[in-house]
């Protein structure tokens, strides 16, 4: 039937331009990325978020024929970046990148500018972290039990370095000292890249935190367990921290998200592109470097895990009584 011009009333009108405007969507997720991707990573350069993303953000790049341009919004233990993100046009050109601190951790220790649940829409986890509990060689202590009994004959007087309050290391530190008895000083940073820079000048004397492998490789720290799924094949005499204290089961994790509105189409494609380039080898090998390990999912289970620790996470933070103002 033809429609006439007086047939084209305000709805019909509408009707086709809603009909126009979802056609443009569709065609503009195929064509997904046109122009250079912004990746909000939220803590400085040097800290596990940043080097866990750059090899991705390098050869997403190469396979995407658009830049993935990194910039570094550091700050209150993340929030910084992820409210700037949640504030970005949900166009699918502006993603956060984030460890699971600042969405499953923090926000249960003081408000926070973005609810981690409702604000965001899950793209993929990408990386996991091993943490790696590590004294400063100038600590005589060459166990874990060894630096409780050190601790203990030396009150307040061993210092543990962490990305921030409301870090894993933060949950982490605070945790050892409830389970072992014992009184060590946190000492938080703007993020992993400061404290580790201090950890190895002996400003403090403990430090947790992916980035530490290289530099145990290199005898400036002493690896006296890991927290991780299992022990590492490459320090197979160090133990798993849970083998010591079973309620210590920490497992790191680095996630990417949209704000939301953003269109789903756009975010699985990105979630299977950001597979398709963790099973990379090289990666896989260059990541091993830094105690990282790719592991990409989609947005459904990124949705699972964000919730599962969010409830984990909150009771931990209450049995600890921990608060910031």
């Amino acid at each position: 039937m033809r429609i006439g011009r007086r047939q084209l009333t305000a709805g019909g009108l509408a009707a086709l331009a809603t009909g126009d405007r979802a056609v443009q969507a569709q065609t503009a997720d195929q064509s997904w990325p046109n122009k250079p991707v912004k990746l909000l990573v939220n803590f400085a350069p040097g800290g596990s978020a940043d080097n866990s993303m750059r090899p991705f953000a390098e050869r997403l790049s190469r396979a995407l024929g658009q830049q993935f341009v990194i910039e570094n919004r550091g700050g209150a233990s993340g929030a910084l970046g992820l409210e700037a993100a949640m504030k970005s046009p949900p166009d699918g050109y502006t993603f956060v990148v984030t460890p699971a601190l600042s969405m499953v951790i923090l926000p249960h220790l003081r408000k926070t500018p973005y609810d981690p649940i409702k604000d965001f829409m899950p793209v993929s986890q990408f990386t996991d972290g091993t943490l790696l509990f590590a004294v400063h060689p100038s600590v005589p202590a060459n166990s874990i039990k060894e630096l409780v009994a050190h601790a203990k004959q030396n009150p307040g007087k061993l210092s543990w370095g962490t990305a921030g309050f409301g870090s894993q290391g933060h949950l982490l530190c605070e945790a050892f000292k409830l389970q072992a008895g014992v009184d060590i000083l946190h000492v938080p940073y703007r993020g992993g890249g400061e404290s580790l820079a201090d950890f190895l000048a002996g400003v403090v004397q403990i430090h947790a935190d992916p980035n530490t492998l290289p530099h145990v490789s290199a005898g400036k720290g002493k690896l006296l367990a890991v927290l991780d799924r299992a022990r590492l094949a490459a320090f197979p005499d160090v133990p798993v921290l849970k083998e010591v204290y079973p309620e210590l089961d920490f497992l790191a994790w680095f996630g990417i998200f949209a704000p939301v509105g953003t269109p789903p189409a756009i975010v699985r494609k990105f979630a299977e592109e950001l597979n398709k380039v963790a099973r990379e080898p090289d990666l896989r090998a260059h990541l091993a470097k830094m105690a990282l390990a790719p592991n990409p999912g989609t947005p459904e289970e990124l949705t699972a895990t964000l919730r599962s620790d969010f409830e984990r996470y909150g009771k931990l933070v209450k049995q600890l009584n921990l608060r910031m103002e």
